[in-house]
């Protein structure tokens, strides 16, 4: 039913623009923007880059006629990539280094593509997955989207997202309104990312068509994922490489639209990918390994199983790692106007930082000359200069913690080295598995790489004791949602799933919040959202806002507790307890603030 009901929205599209633009009507004006990211995808998940289990023929062939940045690095897990990604700055320098905790909050300062590409005449749209903040002034919506449709948090099924979602016909927000929607939620971000460019014609477009798929929890219809089972893939991976089969059948759904309609060749087109792979190789329990195999494994060796072992394309490490299997990832441009086509490798060393300068540079956008970026252009590399960026150093981390370290699961690379975590060198081009620290022979190597760590570190520390504080009472949003995903707690204080929440664990931490309105606010906790009916524990329920504290009972049945409180302007540190008896005490997992309007 799904291919059918997909072939008929595709030729409804195509009716309507084959009536307002023949395909074979030239494209004019500034080029139009397509930029899909998909979710924990790493290199090795990829046909065309040699897995030789996984079928992506559209992908592959978008992989024929691209420029492919085969040297292309991200941060190893998905909101710091996005936010760099946005600001062409390093993910730490915005604010976001983790993907809960406070620190997927991106600071507002901060210039994003979207803003860029509005303030130069372009309509913008976000379709799938944001993760950088779930309230006002932190959506997508106040951050330069004119047109949103996503789920919340960092993936459907996680604690800001609608309590009922499972991938399937789920309730997810447009524009900040929740809206039911009908299928699957990678075919739901391509049909409204189709509709969005074909709704207006007139002007350029920039959409990010961003999935949440293959995030974990791996479901996806059978239909895509018991042809791997089928030929001996492991059942969690077979339902991982399913979900990217579903993404890649949607890309040639854009694919064809984009020919079809006559947009292909005045169209940018960009796929890549947010990190290295999340369960493109099956991890058996170690006590299931020989000695030897453990080893291998270590270094990021493929090992003999029984069934289907993955395919990480020889890179050490996997999502969240500091080795290029972490934050080594694909990435593929199109512009047949431009000339970016023809199947070419680009290797020099590329990251995300580098897509808002090298985008702004090709579609001649005009940007402040007080944006600080710490990315490049890549348009003299893409336009055949093999000697720029010769002499390139980018860092990465993975960081994970409430306040970055010093060396933290870091990689300073350069063309042809990986420094490792201060002490373990790699020469990348002769040992792409990184097997063999060298740091012993290439000691003035060593020297040079940590200086530019050094450099970077300083450059970054102002930024690790800031809060990025969520609005509150704003004319933008009344009331205000927040949830623990968004705690400042230590990482096992924090339950940033609906799984996670249904086990009601002991835990507690803070928000920062921003009271942008001095007045009278009702303060409601719940230990589950409001549409889940669930009550609280017979007990006792404290707050404590700046410097404002509030205690009151709470009766048995209770769905939630409402406190009404006075506040000013201003930053402010919130946390909740919920006293239920016998030393028992949880923080509210979700709590709305509502600012009352005056009478």
């Amino acid at each position: 039913m799904r291919p059918i009901l997909h072939l008929l929205t595709f030729i409804l599209i195509l009716l309507v623009s084959l009536k307002d633009c023949p395909a074979d009507t030239p494209d004019s004006g500034k080029p139009n923007i397509i930029l899909v990211i998909t979710d924990d995808q790493g290199y090795g998940d990829i046909a065309a880059h040699g897995n030789q289990m996984i079928k992506t023929p559209n992908l592959d062939q978008l992989y024929q006629k691209s420029l492919r940045l085969t040297n292309f690095h991200v941060d190893p897990t998905c909101a710091p990539t996005r936010s760099a990604l946005m600001t062409g700055r390093y993910s730490t320098r915005t604010g976001v280094w983790h993907t809960i905790m406070g620190r997927s909050l991106m600071d507002t300062n901060e210039v994003t593509l979207a803003e860029v590409f509005k303030s130069n005449g372009y309509r913008t749209g976000l379709f799938g997955k944001w993760h950088l903040g779930d309230n006002y002034p932190l959506r997508p919506q106040d951050q330069g989207f004119g047109t949103v449709v996503q789920h919340g948090g960092g993936g459907v099924g996680q604690t800001p997202d609608d309590w009922q979602n499972d991938y399937f016909s789920d309730t997810y927000l447009r524009n900040g309104k929740p809206e039911k929607f009908q299928g699957y939620c990678t075919d739901i971000w391509f049909d409204e990312a189709l509709k969005f460019i074909e709704a207006d014609r007139t002007k350029p477009f920039f959409a990010y068509l961003s999935t949440n798929a293959p995030h974990s929890p791996y479901l996806v219809d059978p239909e895509y994922s018991d042809p791997y089972e089928d030929k001996g893939v492991p059942k969690k991976m077979a339902a991982f490489y399913g979900m990217i089969t579903n993404i890649d059948e949607n890309m040639g759904r854009l694919l064809r639209y984009l020919k079809e309609s006559g947009l292909e060749k005045n169209t940018i087109l960009i796929f890549m990918t947010d990190n290295g792979t999340a369960a493109g190789l099956q991890r058996p329990s170690p006590e299931d390994l020989s000695k030897k195999q453990q080893r291998r494994l270590s270094k990021g060796k493929p090992i003999t199983l029984e069934t289907w072992p993955g395919f990480n394309a020889r890179m050490r490490g996997t999502k969240g790692s500091e080795y290029d299997g972490g934050h080594r990832v694909p990435c593929y441009i199109h512009w047949p106007q431009g000339g970016l086509t023809g199947g070419k490798n680009i290797n020099q060393l590329t990251a995300h930082i580098d897509i808002l300068p090298t985008l702004a540079d090709l579609c001649d956008l005009t940007i402040s000359s007080e944006l600080k970026l710490d990315g490049t252009s890549l348009v003299p590399i893409l336009t055949g200069n093999k000697d720029a960026l010769r002499n390139r150093t980018l860092i990465v981390h993975s960081q994970r913690i409430e306040s970055p370290e010093k060396w933290r699961k870091s990689s300073v690379m350069a063309e042809r080295w990986r420094l490792v975590n201060e002490k373990e060198l790699y020469d990348i081009q002769n040992d792409p598995g990184q097997t063999k620290n060298v740091a012993a022979e290439y000691a003035g190597v060593v020297k040079y790489l940590s200086a530019e760590y050094e450099k970077w570190w300083s450059s970054l520390t102002p930024v690790f004791s800031r809060y990025v504080a969520i609005g509150i009472g704003s004319r933008f949003e009344n009331p205000s949602h927040l949830t623990c995903h968004d705690w400042h707690a230590p990482i096992e204080q924090v339950p940033w799933n609906h799984q996670l929440i249904a086990k009601n664990p002991v835990a507690n931490g803070f928000w920062i919040v921003d009271v942008t309105e001095p007045g009278t606010y009702e303060i409601t906790l719940r230990c589950r959202p409001e549409s889940a009916h669930h009550p609280l524990k017979k007990g006792n329920a404290r707050i404590q806002i700046g410097d404002v504290k509030r205690e009151q009972a709470v009766s048995e049945g209770d769905l939630s507790t409402t406190f009404e409180v006075d506040l000013t302007r201003g930053q402010k540190k919130l946390q909740t307890w919920l006293d239920e008896g016998n030393g028992v005490t949880r923080g509210a997992f979700f709590v709305e603030i509502f600012r009352k309007e005056k009478k």
